[in-house]
């Protein structure tokens, strides 16, 4: 075994504030992927194949026990730190170690041994001490062995291929998760043998990892294509796919983020990012198989207190691969950093066979394909800072202008008392009727096209309606007629959105790329002589385009309150703030949806309730296929992520309930889902789900 001291050149392409390799340690290769074993202080890895190696990241000396005569091929620690045990598996012995007793004996210069628990399993991918530190759970071949000092205290026929990766679940006696390359994840009760539940084929390659989330009760589990699944373990989700991550898509997106706007404020981005983006037509790409799934601390990346309380109430966890270490925020399912090992001239392993990593952070791998183990020491903080500016971890305390840096036609609208909806139809009329539904209060006839939008005044006198005839009409309630026509004369597209802003001071309405802020004044007596005129007048006030976008896909801003924010999304997948009181757009955030966002709804509260200040800073957007993303104004950042429900081809609408707590979105399969969500730490979960004969595709 050869030790190198800590590895911190300053090449070009390397960052000693980044990432260090401590030690690399020189050992024979192995034949197969190999279970590493990390602690608070120590690490443990087969060495020269049949002898393992506990290394003290304190005191940098080693520990070596012989006990194997084959290679190891499973490593472990115990769930207690005091006694801390370690379990080593190969196909002839399990063995567990207590490293307390072992370190005694080779200060006393003996021997140390170790208590064989298991014998001729035949070959072990994975060991797990369960969380008392009484059993092991040993997966060898297509079976798992649940063992102890005293007996094999049960044998699970488990899996039709290999079981790779198995987990006890903490807040539930007796209950074990294992996954396996037969490409499915099984819930056991190990104490009776008996299988709880068994899902169906997740992909078309093996499983190789799996966590369990304690604080979420979510497994997460990944293959060796790069995919992972989140699956919930509340006991009335029956173990329902929480969400679906493509980390190579995740990847592609974050490094077209982190060079695009490093490109336009000219601050240096990885290496690796400016490469992804220019790599020529034919090169050759890495899989990026999920070797490990371990949770991250990511508060040091936080110093003020608005992301902090985010964070707080977030998990983040390390995803380690073949080419590198991946943090994925599980609240939005998002990329928040990834280190390359390529990308480092300092690390002497560019492909990991294996890898085992701490919270804080230490990170074991070996080589893919030389005799090597390194140990390296992750700056989270500093990672995160090479990558991502200040824009995406704390916004700017100035200004929005950070993030910059960086045919269904039937509408419902409810009135904000809820007493009566308006409706826009595609025969182009506009309805009103009690909320009820038992009775149709007014029918309001004049365009000659499709509805495309309706909108209720403050004062509840007055509806704006926008439609495919490229007029834009503002109806009087209580008389029954038309008190403002703009004709087509003044757009040059189809007014897609309009709606009363400012309580009711002006109307905002699209119209293509932009959109139009008008100022307006309703006058409905009419002249004996001249009753056809209309007395109304309506001007305009400015034009705002959004940027780099054929036409706006939707508007939003309150009118309910004073307030100058609108915000637009785009045909482009970008999102623009503007704020009215400067004139101008202040933020861009690019990429919101995979596709384009077809409503923005915010959370404007109710006269009938009351919220925390910050609860009005919330907006959600939605796109078909792409579910509910929930967003802050004050960080413009992805806060939460809402999947679950059907909305894989039809716009499906949402809409906040007047307490600020819940969403309720429509749905392709029939159905309502509601999702509780509460302001200070943003905490989700599914409630309740209510089934409609025909699909959903508006919520108001």
């Amino acid at each position: 075994m050869e030790s190198e001291g800590d590895r911190c050149s300053s090449g070009e392409s390397c960052d000693p504030e980044v990432v260090c390799e401590k030690h690399l340690f020189k050992s024979e290769p192995s034949e197969c992927l190999v279970q590493l074993a990390c602690s608070h202080h120590h690490c443990a890895f087969p060495l020269h194949q049949n002898e393992l190696c506990i290394w003290n990241t304190a005191s940098a000396q080693p520990l070596r026990l012989s006990g194997h005569l084959y290679s190891i091929s499973a490593v472990s620690f115990g769930s207690k730190i005091h006694p801390l045990l370690v379990c080593s598996a190969s196909r002839e012995r399990v063995i567990v170690w207590n490293l307390d007793e072992c370190t005694q004996k080779v200060q006393e210069g003996l021997t140390p041994q170790g208590i064989v628990i298991g014998t001729l399993l035949g070959t072990v991918l994975h060991v797990r001490f369960s969380p008392d530190d009484q059993q092991v759970a040993v997966c060898a071949g297509t079976r798992i062995y649940m063992l102890s000092i005293e007996d094999i205290l049960a044998e699970l026929d488990a899996h039709l291929a290999p079981v790779t990766a198995a987990e006890f679940c903490t807040w539930e006696k007796n209950m074990l998760i294992s996954v396996s390359e037969d490409r499915t994840f099984k819930v056991w009760d190990y104490s009776t043998g008996q299988l709880i539940y068994q899902s169906g084929i997740l992909t078309a390659f093996p499983l190789l990892s799996l966590l369990i989330d304690e604080e979420n009760k979510q497994i997460i589990t990944g293959c060796a294509e790069g995919q992972l699944w989140i699956f919930s373990l509340i006991s009335d989700h029956n173990y329902r796919c929480v969400a679906h991550i493509n980390l190579k898509k995740e990847q592609e997106k974050f490094c077209n983020k982190v060079w695009k706007s490093g490109k336009e404020i000219g601050q240096n981005t990885s290496k690796f990012c400016k490469t992804y983006n220019l790599r020529p037509e034919g090169s050759v790409e890495t899989s990026l198989p999920i070797l490990l799934i371990e949770h991250c601390d990511f508060l040091v990346c936080f110093h003020n207190q608005e992301n902090m309380y985010s964070a707080l109430n977030t998990s983040y966890f390390w995803i380690g691969s073949s080419t590198g270490l991946f943090i994925i925020n599980l609240a939005n399912f998002e990329l928040e950093a990834f280190l390359s090992y390529k990308d480092y001239s300092n690390l002497s392993i560019r492909f990991a066979r294996s890898c085992a990593l701490t919270r804080k952070v230490l990170c074991l791998i070996t080589s893919m394909f030389e005799g090597m183990i390194a140990l390296l020491e992750v700056n989270v903080a500093a990672l995160v800072r090479t990558q991502q500016s200040d824009f995406l971890l704390r916004g700017n305390k100035n200004s929005l202008l950070v993030i910059a840096r960086y045919s269904i036609t039937k509408r419902f609208f409810p009135l904000s008392d809820g007493e009566m909806l308006s409706c826009g139809l595609a025969d182009k009329t506009v309805l009103i009727f009690n909320s009820n539904l038992t009775d149709t209060y007014n029918v309001f006839a004049g365009h000659d096209g499709a509805v495309n939008s309706v909108g209720w005044s403050h004062d509840k006198k007055w509806l704006v309606s926008a439609s495919e005839d490229r007029t834009l009409r503002v109806w009087s309630v209580c008389n029954n007629e038309t008190a403002l026509i703009l004709g087509k004369e003044k757009f040059h597209k189809t007014v897609r959105f309009a709606q009363f802003y400012f309580i009711d001071a002006f109307i905002l309405l699209c119209c293509g790329a932009e959109f139009h802020l008008l100022s307006f004044h309703l006058d409905t007596t009419k002249d004996d002589l001249k009753r056809y005129k209309q007395r109304s007048v309506c001007k305009l006030v400015q034009k705002f385009p959004m940027a780099s976008t054929m036409e706006i896909t939707s508007l939003s801003a309150v009118n309910d309150f004073y307030s100058y924010i609108v915000l637009t999304a785009g045909s482009n997948r970008a999102l623009e703030v503007f704020d009215l009181n400067v004139g101008c757009s202040t933020a861009v955030i690019p990429e919101v949806h995979t596709r384009s966002v077809h409503q923005i709804c915010q959370n404007k509260g109710s006269s009938f309730s009351t919220q925390q200040p910050e609860a009005y800073n919330l907006f959600m957007t939605t796109a078909a296929g792409d579910g509910i993303k929930l967003w802050d104004l004050r960080t413009l950042r992805c806060e939460r992520r809402f999947e679950g429900h059907s909305s894989r081809s039809y716009p499906c609408g949402i809409s906040v309930s007047p307490c600020g707590r819940f969403i309720a979105t429509g749905s392709d399969d029939k159905c309502v889902s509601n999702v509780f969500v509460t302001h200070q730490d943003y905490d989700t979960g599914f409630l309740v789900n209510f089934k409609f004969r025909r699909g959903i595709y508006c919520c108001g």
